[in-house]
């Protein structure tokens, strides 16, 4: 039994990793000046279900929020707050296509946030590319 416990328990871990249970939210902060704003914390939320999920600028200001959706999660909204600044944005997908990286690219210039998500599989593959590929 404890063995069966383990098995099933180390497949759901390991299927979250998975492209279709992430939807990742990355961008730049910068401040009205244009400048890097490093150390910023950046908390995405899951309206459906109020799960948060944080990351932190680094020192060009990119941040890599990975959340948590699967393909059912389509269409599902988030809240990305910076400080006392927020904006919403739609999880948008094809649920079907389990190859491709999902999210979108929401950068915040200033006090205005500018959703790019053309941009979004590129600034990903440069931030791998940096990391090692990870």
């Amino acid at each position: 039994m404890l063995a069966m416990i383990v098995l099933l328990a180390s497949s759901q871990a390991g299927a979250e990793h998975e492209v279709y249970y992430r939807y990742v939210v990355l961008g730049f902060v910068k401040d009205a000046a244009g400048k890097p704003v490093a150390r910023r914390a950046i908390e995405v939320v899951r309206d459906k279900t109020g799960f948060s999920y944080l990351a932190e600028t680094d020192d060009r200001g990119l941040y890599v929020a990975v959340t948590r959706l699967g393909d059912e999660s389509a269409g599902e909204t988030l809240t990305v707050k910076v400080g006392t600044l927020v904006r919403k944005v739609t999880a948008t997908f094809d649920a079907a296509n389990h190859v491709d990286e999902r999210g979108t690219r929401l950068d915040l210039d200033g006090s205005t946030f500018v959703e790019r998500p053309a941009s979004f599989h590129s600034t990903l593959t440069r931030f791998r590319a940096e990391r090692g590929g990870q």
